[in-house]
């Protein structure tokens, strides 16, 4: 039997015993129901105020079972209530403590503040790829969501240094601001690019005129949920069959296909090769969609006999295995591990 489960017994226990007596006194002395109920109370209780009307033998005998009964009842009771509640709240210390453990050691992770709609979404999104991801949220019931999910979390303001810094905003791979106030976004990511120049941020904007005000602010990307849904409802309109092969290649439900970044790194065999050659499509299987190299625009369905830079990032389209073997050809000390 579990803790709440007893605690809930001896609640029961007490309850009926309650009944029991006001019944008892009812019927062996013929008082009221609530003078019974008055005196079992006041037994109960061991407040000590006597006897409200003389008692009979039988009277006085029911009167003893009722105190050894509630003697026995309370103290179950606040033995079982006194040990869920420290179990409760040694729990609660161990899993902050655990927590700190998982945040001391995190790299290459995510930092999402805002444990709202977009917030859990976008952590939901990470965690089913296979990324860690890390909440910072102020309010504790939305904290809590993040707990039932075992993702870790940081309570308090994201607009603090030491939160993000409690975050490891230090070894972050990206940071994304999805609070719903476009001020509070605005100062979190003023905060967090003060803290690290070089890291990726994207942030939330409900008003299209926050947009420029955040991209100055210092945010790599900012999006606004309500623009992009406006715009896919006119997409669903449009081009439909256009969003059904995205949603196949990128959504939560795709098949054997998905549109990937591969960053080429130093050691790889494939630089100073041109896309055309025959690594990446007959061996990975890879479409080459697209090429953003290391320090100028990207490049929509380069030609064939463009030569691929370190640094640089394919965009293609291919399945899982495809894209494994990608990886390991791009980045030849990952698959060695």
């Amino acid at each position: 039997m579990t803790l709440r489960s007893r605690a809930a017994l001896g609640l029961t226990f007490l309850v009926s015993l309650l009944g029991v007596g006001t019944a008892g006194f009812r019927w062996i002395e013929g008082w009221s129901w609530f003078d019974g109920f008055y005196m079992t109370l006041t037994t109960m209780a061991t407040v000590g105020f006597g006897e409200i009307h003389p008692l009979s033998t039988a009277g006085r005998a029911f009167t003893s079972f009722l105190i050894l009964a509630s003697v026995v009842a309370g103290g179950f009771t606040i033995a079982a209530s006194s040990q869920a509640l420290l179990q409760f709240e040694f729990g609660k210390a161990l899993g902050r403590r655990r927590m700190e453990r998982e945040l001391a050691h995190l790299s290459g992770h995510y930092v999402i503040c805002g444990a709202g709609r977009v917030g859990r979404t976008a952590a939901r999104e990470l965690r089913e790829r296979g990324q860690v991801c890390v909440l910072i949220e102020k309010d504790e019931a939305r904290a809590q969501w993040a707990l039932d999910q075992k993702i870790p979390v940081v309570v308090g303001n994201a607009s603090s240094e030491d939160v993000l810094r409690r975050a490891r905003i230090d070894t972050a791979r990206g940071f994304v601001t999805a609070v719903s106030s476009d001020a509070e976004n605005l100062y979190i990511v003023l905060t967090a690019r003060g803290v690290r120049s070089d890291l990726k941020i994207v942030a939330r904007a409900s008003e299209e005129e926050a947009i420029p005000k955040l991209l100055r602010a210092g945010a790599s990307e900012v999006l606004s949920p309500y623009h992009f849904v406006g715009r896919r409802i006119a997409h669903i309109l449009l081009q439909p069959n256009v969003l059904d092969f995205i949603d196949t290649a990128f959504g939560t439900e795709r098949l054997d296909v998905e549109i990937a970044e591969v960053a080429i790194d130093s050691s790889s065999t494939l630089v100073n090769q041109t896309i055309g050659c025959p690594a990446i499509r007959q061996q990975a299987g890879a479409i080459m969609l697209a090429l953003k190299p290391a320090k100028e625009a990207m490049r929509f369905n380069p030609p064939p006999d463009t030569t691929i830079g370190a640094g640089d990032c394919l965009i293609v389209i291919t399945d899982d295995a495809g894209l494994k073997k990608l990886e390991v050809l791009a980045n030849p000390s990952k698959g060695s591990r």
